[in-house]
């Protein structure tokens, strides 16, 4: 097979030469691997269910599933259910807190997105508490943080002991993070991953790495509604600037689910499925570019809750 060497020696030969060669991996996770893959939009344990099983037909070892329509969409049996898979496969499962201004009352979000996952009022931001102190209560260790002030909020109750110690607190990609000045911020407010902008090139990435330690999450599908890029053959150079890295895999030309329920029918799990085929591919052609680069365990080892 052709690896990503192979590539740039046939340009160069051919007398266009890829300018920007990719660097070497310096870290890693606490597993050694360089890369994970995370499945978004993992709305309920149905689609949950169907994430694995497909994970376990293609082979595709995924480490974390998130979810986007928050933790009020989801009832007590739901989350507890999600939490025991999660326990089970050694999986972190993460959870949306719910209430956002997109959903809110306000009119800037609903011209924008840029505010649309920010909490409106101290009323808001209690309300997320809420969200976080109920599902750490039914076992999740993993929550996703759409607002700045929600965040270091959540910092300071892990520090009190109101939270676990050792919840993973997951900023969202509509809150932007495009530079290592924010990468740096958000980490000194309490993140403990941080999800970057969609169209970050390869330097964006490296200088976000140079300012932070953390797990960066990055699409490399990317839904429509977040810029619709497909940076499959970016991945391996990708993986060398940002690494730790979970690789997400969102979908273009895909339906927006966010609330989801069972009013949508099959459409949530296909699309988690498909999700899981794009990994696969990702997974294939990481191996061909760069057969030396070490592909992601079967198990995460954050974010797995004893249940």
């Amino acid at each position: 097979m052709t690896s990503l060497a192979d590539l740039h020696a046939l340009m160069a030969r051919i007398g266009h030469p890829v300018v920007q060669a990719a660097a070497p991996v310096s870290s890693g996770f606490a597993d050694g691997a360089p890369y994970r893959f995370e499945i978004p939009s993992v709305e309920g344990p149905g689609v949950l269910e169907a994430v694995v099983a497909e994970a376990d037909r293609l082979g595709v070892p995924v480490t974390r599933t998130s979810q986007g329509s928050g933790v009020m969409m989801l009832t007590d049996a739901e989350i507890t259910q999600m939490a025991r898979i999660g326990a089970e496969r050694g999986m972190e499962v993460n959870l949306f807190l719910g209430p956002r201004a997109a959903w809110d009352t306000g009119g800037q979000a609903k011209l924008t997105q840029a505010v649309g996952a920010a909490a409106r009022g101290n009323a808001m931001v209690a309300a997320c508490v809420a969200d976080a102190l109920r599902a750490c209560s039914l076992g999740i260790r993993s929550l996703l943080v759409g607002d700045l002030g929600t965040l270091e909020v959540l910092r300071l109750l892990k520090e009190d002991g109101t939270l676990p110690a050792g919840l993973v607190l997951k900023t969202s990609v509509l809150m932007p993070l495009t530079n290592g000045p924010t990468a740096a911020i958000m980490e000194r407010l309490g993140a403990t991953t941080v999800n970057v902008g969609t169209d970050l090139t390869v330097p964006h990435l490296a200088e976000v790495r140079a300012a932070t330690r953390l797990p960066i999450d990055l699409y490399l599908e990317v839904p429509d509604d977040q810029g619709g890029f497909v940076r499959f053959y970016e991945a391996v150079e990708i993986v060398r600037a940002a690494a730790p890295v979970y690789l997400k895999m969102g979908l273009r030309n895909a339906p927006n689910i966010y609330p989801s329920g069972g009013h949508l029918g099959v459409v949530p799990k296909e699309l988690g499925r498909e999700r899981v085929r794009r990994a696969a591919l990702v997974q294939r052609l990481i191996e061909q570019l760069d057969p030396a680069l070490t592909g992601p365990s079967t198990a995460s080892d954050i974010g797995v809750p004893e249940v």
